[in-house]
């Protein structure tokens, strides 16, 4: 059933590095999110103002604490978001809605599992990435370490993988001048990403240092994410490029990223903040 209209719903904005998010305790309170209601609460002028709508939920198995639901701005449905998994747990500890620090965390694409620290940081294992077309999915004939994307006039060699969900990452010399808009919304919607992707541009510094922009399917450019994060490090550890770990600066801020190589899993430590709480009726 979908929440009706006139409903009044609690909520509690928070962010990760500036990726913004409106989350809802759905234990506490029935919720079921049309997506004209996700575009109306993410609308920054109309609604509340956000990149995604987190909604926690009682868990549907018994080896996991909670379930977790991601609604993008454009109202879609997405599998991950590694910035909101860092607020999720801040967020059902804050609420003392458990009172583990570490929590198993039921999503689309598998389990997650992160940890608060005892300085306010908070740790996820986001799993192991996966290289495989099939699985992000991304169409093309063989797996290989990189890919020729034929954007426009221009051939792109870019990276890509899921990290629960798709991710393309693209290198660049100087990320202030990489058109990340025309290029990002070019590559996130290409035809050999069947369910779109999040687009990765990445400038590397040092082996364990790199700057990083991501235009995100159904959000556009954000001030951070997560998960492009883990991608962008993956990638350039997979290349070669990169050590474990490193330290990813987004505009938002910065995170980092430890990976020990293929079918290990990717670790990503940074803050979750709580920004207000509130009411709206939808």
């Amino acid at each position: 059933m979908n929440t009706q209209q006139g409903t009044r719903l609690r909520f509690t904005k928070m962010h990760g590095l500036g990726n913004d998010f409106v989350v809802f305790d759905g234990i506490g309170q029935s919720i079921a999110l049309t997506p004209e209601q996700c575009r109306r609460i993410a609308d920054r002028h109309f609604g509340v103002g956000c990149d995604q709508i987190l909604l926690v939920e009682a868990p549907t198995r018994d080896d996991v604490d909670f379930r977790y639901r991601i609604f993008n701005a454009d109202g879609g449905e997405v599998e991950q978001c590694g910035n909101g998994a860092r607020c999720f747990v801040r967020f059902v500890h804050d609420k003392g809605l458990t009172d583990k620090t570490a929590i198993r965390v039921e999503t689309a694409s598998g389990v997650i599992e992160p940890r608060l620290l005892d300085n306010g940081q908070v740790t996820v294992d986001m799993g192991a990435p996966r290289f495989a077309p099939a699985e992000i999915p991304f169409t093309v004939e063989a797996e290989a370490p990189t890919y020729a994307l034929k954007v426009g006039q221009h051939v792109l060699d870019i990276a890509v993988l899921s990290m629960g969900n798709p991710h393309a990452v693209l290198r660049v010399n100087d990320l202030d001048s990489a058109p990340v808009d025309i290029l990002g919304a070019a590559i996130e919607s290409h035809a050999r990403f069947p369910q779109r992707v999040n687009a990765g541009f990445m400038q590397v510094l040092t082996p364990h240092d790199i700057r990083l922009r991501v235009y995100e399917r159904g959000a556009g450019e954000t001030l951070a994410c997560g998960t492009g994060a883990c991608a962008a490090a993956v990638a350039g550890i997979h290349q070669g490029w990169l050590q474990s770990p490193v330290s990813v600066h987004t505009r938002g801020g910065d995170l980092v990223v430890e990976w020990a190589g293929k079918g290990q899993p990717v670790t990503m430590t940074g803050p979750a903040e709580t920004v207000f709480e509130g009411e709206i009726e939808l």
